[in-house]
C-alpha cells in the first residue's frame, strides 16, 4: 500500500456505513449526507422506492407490498442487493451526477471475516464506486476523536454503534489489542423489547423501544430518577395498552449489553502490554459511537473497569471524521487501508 500513488478527486468519498445510520464524507467538503441505514422495497417489482430517513418512517406502517428494510446487521451486510442500491442511492444524492465514479473508503467492524470484507467493498464497486477501500472503525474511531495515534503510546476508543461494539488499544498507527462484539444499540433496544414483554406482556416496536432507550435510558444511577409512559399491544387481549416506567427499570433491562460490553473491555485490557496499559491508566479511554450519548455510560465503565473514561466530542460522526481524515491525508494513512482490485 505506501507505494501506491493516491490521487483523489475532490468527489472521492468517505462512507461510515453503519447498521443504524450512514454517514457520507465528501474531500474538500466535509460530511454532507447523514440518514438511516434503511430501504422500503416494492415487493411487486423488488425496487426502491425510499432510502434513508423517509424509508426508516415506514418501519412497522407499512402495507402487505412494501418492506422497510435494514440492509446491514451487526455492523455487516445482510441483503447484498439493497445495500448496493442504497449505496447507489446516497452517491446519487451526494454526486448528482448518474456517471459519477468517486474513489470510496468504507468503514467495517474490525472482527469482520475476509468473505465479509470483500462484500462491502464488491458493494461499493456495484454501486458506482471506481475503487473501494475499506478502514477498521475502530482505527476511523480513533482518528475522528482527534487520538495521537501515531505516537508510541497507548490509545484506547470504544466504539458503540448500532450493530457492533469495538473495543481497540491503538499504538504507533496499528492496532495492538481488539475486541470485536455484535453488541450495540440495536440489543439495547431488543432488550427494552424483551423487558416490557416479560414485565407487563406489552408488545412494542423497536421506534417505540429506541424513543424509550433516548428518554429514559442510563447505564449509572442518576441524581433524579424519572418514569414516563409507553403505549403498545397488550399481548392478552391484543387491545392497546398504556404502562408507567421508570429508569430504574429500564436501567435493569439493560444489564445484560452492557455487561457484554464491559467484558469486551476487560478482555481487550486483559491483551494489553503492561506498557501501553500504564500509557491507558493516565490517558484514559474515549468512548466514541450513538451509544456513548447513554446518560451515565462513562461512569459505569469507569466504576467496572478502574480506568478513567470520556465521551468524545460529536461521538456521532466520529467514524465518518476520521475515514474522512483518511481521504484528505492518504499518505499519512494509507497503511490502514485495504482495498479489492482495480477496476
Amino acid at each position: 500500500m505506501a507505494n501506491r500513488s493516491f490521487s483523489f478527486l475532490g468527489r472521492d468519498m468517505a462512507v461510515d456505513l453503519g447498521t443504524a445510520n450512514t454517514l457520507v464524507y465528501v474531500r474538500g467538503r466535509g460530511i454532507v449526507l447523514n440518514e438511516p441505514s434503511v430501504v422500503a422495497i416494492d415487493t411487486k417489482d423488488n425496487k426502491p422506492i425510499a432510502v434513508g430517513a423517509e424509508a426508516k418512517r415506514m418501519v412497522g406502517r407499512t402495507p402487505g407490498n412494501i418492506q422497510a428494510i435494514r440492509p446491514l446487521k451487526d455492523g455487516v451486510i445482510a441483503d447484498f442487493d439493497i445495500c448496493e442500491k442504497m449505496l447507489r442511492y446516497f452517491i446519487l444524492r451526494v454526486h448528482q451526477r448518474r456517471f459519477a465514479k468517486p474513489r470510496m473508503i468504507i468503514c467495517v467492524p474490525s472482527g469482520i471475516t475476509g468473505v465479509e470484507q470483500r462484500a462491502v467493498i464488491e458493494a461499493a464497486e456495484f454501486a458506482g464506486a471506481r475503487r473501494a477501500y475499506i478502514i477498521e472503525e475502530p482505527m476511523a474511531a480513533a482518528i475522528g476523536a482527534g487520538l495521537p495515534i501515531h505516537e508510541p503510546s497507548g490509545n484506547m476508543v470504544v466504539d458503540i454503534g448500532g450493530g457492533t461494539t469495538e473495543v481497540a488499544v491503538i499504538s504507533l498507527g496499528g492496532i495492538v489489542s481488539s475486541e470485536s462484539i455484535r453488541v450495540g444499540g440495536d440489543e439495547l433496544d431488543e432488550a427494552i423489547i424483551r423487558f416490557a414483554n416479560k414485565e407487563f406482556s406489552l408488545a412494542i416496536g423497536t421506534r417505540s423501544a429506541e424513543e424509550l432507550k433516548i428518554a429514559l435510558g442510563s447505564a449509572y444511577p442518576l441524581q433524579e430518577e424519572a418514569r414516563a409512559e409507553i403505549r403498545g399491544r397488550d399481548l392478552q387481549t391484543g387491545l392497546p395498552k398504556t404502562v408507567i416506567v421508570t429508569t430504574e427499570q429500564i436501567r435493569e433491562a439493560l444489564n445484560v449489553p452492557l455487561n457484554a460490553i464491559i467484558d469486551a473491555i476487560k478482555a481487550t485490557l486483559d491483551r494489553t502490554p503492561p506498557e501501553l496499559a500504564s500509557d491507558l491508566a493516565q490517558t484514559g479511554v474515549v468512548l466514541t459511537g450513538g451509544g456513548a450519548l447513554l446518560t451515565g455510560i462513562a461512569a459505569r465503565l469507569q466504576a467496572e473497569t478502574g480506568m478513567p473514561f470520556r465521551v468524545a466530542d460529536d461521538p456521532l460522526y466520529c467514524v465518518a471524521m476520521g475515514s474522512g481524515a483518511c481521504l484528505e491525508e492518504m499518505d499519512l494513512f494509507a497503511r490502514m487501508l485495504k482495498s479489492g482490485p482495480s477496476r
